[in-house]
């Protein structure tokens, strides 16, 4: 049996089977984590979105970046991070600071009140992925799942969908 060319794979539409997986896979996935972001506001104050730029700010040297370095980091529009970092700032979690050596560049810095919420809040959110995802799958099963995410993200790398 032949195997699909490209063309012939996009005119196809989805089987009855693959749109059942597909839609357990994201009403799923969305389920998951919205649990786990009530639970991390819940037990931190933090939202996700807090949490994504707290944690790319504290894995960066000097707990430092360039805006447009950190919309790529979290996987955001610039202009959704920037209103994002105007209400962190406004919190106390983070600052912006002038990039000497480039007039129009900015580089948020992760302030002692953003790294303290983030510790405070990092042991909690670990439980909760733990107790909502892990714990739910067998070793087998998390063994599939990596597999199965690995190959979607190269498909999507190697056709350069997203």
């Amino acid at each position: 049996m032949a195997i699909p060319d490209a063309r012939d794979r996009r005119r196809r539409s989805p089987t009855h089977d693959e749109l059942r997986t597909w839609r357990s896979f994201i009403e799923t996935s969305e389920r998951v984590k919205r649990v786990v972001a009530d639970r991390l506001q819940q037990d931190s104050g933090l939202s996700t979105g807090d949490y994504a730029v707290l944690l790319a700010l504290s894995e960066a040297p000097q707990r430092r970046l360039r805006s447009s370095f950190l919309a790529t980091e979290v996987g955001w529009e610039r202009s959704r991070l920037s209103h994002h970092l105007g209400r962190m700032e406004r919190r106390g979690l983070v600052r912006r600071e002038p990039v000497p050596s480039d007039s129009r560049g900015a580089e948020i810095v992760l302030t002692e009140e953003g790294a303290r919420l983030f510790r405070a809040g990092s042991a909690p959110h670990l439980r909760a992925v733990r107790a909502v995802f892990a714990e739910a799958l067998s070793a087998g099963q998390l063994a599939a799942l990596e597999d199965a995410m690995g190959s979607l993200d190269a498909h999507l790398r190697r056709e350069d969908i997203g």
